[in-house]
């Protein structure tokens, strides 16, 4: 049987290279095709997020870590625990700093030499939400009132951004604070707190905090979904060809009762309708129920390797 001119490889080429074209010169007609038929450039539905791995431990030199993937995007998360005075407001209380960090590996559009615009925001949304969420005591953090705390660094790096920076950001947050070891801690003989080294262990040190290796306990951790609205679509967990091109994102933060701890909308010219918001709603809960899950599974791999 004789082929036709379009099964030839060439006709097919050209066929791929007029469709990239389209759709780098008309990204939102080429998008608006495809959501006509309720589905995405990717094969997505418009509903459905990526896949998302979760690797906890990665940084042998902090004292909790994890590599999240979605889809495409690659987060970092390490945390490092450091002895400080605690402040008089709150002296039975440890404390948190958060960073995020954009380097211009991880997009095109970061240039080198000047910190991306969305870094300080991403930083600031993730501390609201740890906190708001209360999954983590700072109490727990105290070493001895007024005197000694844990001062907790989380920083997160991006690796590769392509779309929900926030979503992965967080993630990787939870499951690093999930994997995150507080370490045993002593009384030298000037009356400071140290921390007690592994060629220590099983000496005798004097005046001993605390005995063992411990975790945090981990309270309703907090997981997000970011959604974008385009005409009367959804779309959730956009990637960043999608945020690029459709300007109204919306991000819903829920703890792992399903409960609302945040919400944000980074402008656009779509209004809010009470049945986007339930829908979103909606969206985030079935999204906290996979990320809980997996984050479960990622932990329990860890325990037993």
């Amino acid at each position: 049987m004789a082929s036709t001119d379009c099964d030839r490889p060439e006709s097919k080429l050209a066929a791929e290279i007029e469709v990239e074209a389209y759709r780098r010169l008309f990204p939102l007609p080429y998008y608006d095709r495809h959501l006509a038929e309720s589905v995405r450039p990717d094969g997505r539905a418009l509903g459905q997020a990526r896949e998302t791995t979760i690797a906890v431990g990665p940084v042998s030199s902090a004292n909790g870590s994890a590599l999240v993937k979605l889809g495409d995007t690659t987060v970092l998360a390490a945390i490092k625990l450091e002895v400080m005075t605690p402040s008089t407001k709150s002296p039975d209380e440890g404390s948190l700093v958060v960073d995020f960090y954009m380097p211009p590996i991880c997009s095109p559009s970061i240039r080198p030499g000047r910190p991306a615009d969305t870094a300080p925001v991403i930083a600031k949304q993730l501390s609201d939400a740890i906190s708001s969420s209360g999954m983590i005591n700072l109490k727990e953090l105290s070493l001895v009132s007024g005197k000694a705390a844990w001062m907790a660094y989380l920083d997160i790096y991006c690796l590769n951004a392509d779309g929900s920076l926030f979503d992965a950001a967080l993630l990787s947050a939870t499951a690093a604070f999930s994997h995150l070891q507080i370490p045993l801690v002593s009384l030298n003989d000037n009356g400071r707190v140290i921390t007690v080294s592994e060629e220590q262990k099983g000496k005798s040190v004097s005046e001993p905090l605390n005995k063992e290796i411990r975790k945090l306990a981990i309270k309703n951790p907090p997981f997000s979904l970011t959604c974008i609205l385009h005409d009367k679509h959804i779309l959730a967990d956009p990637t960043s060809e999608e945020e690029s091109v459709m300007d109204t994102h919306v991000t819903v933060v829920l703890d792992s009762k399903g409960r609302l701890v945040s919400s944000y909308k980074a402008g656009g010219s779509v209004l809010l309708s009470r049945s986007m918001i339930k829908n979103c709603m909606e969206l985030a809960k079935q999204r906290m129920e996979e990320l809980d899950e997996i984050l479960k599974e990622s932990l329990s791999a860890m325990e037993i390797d």
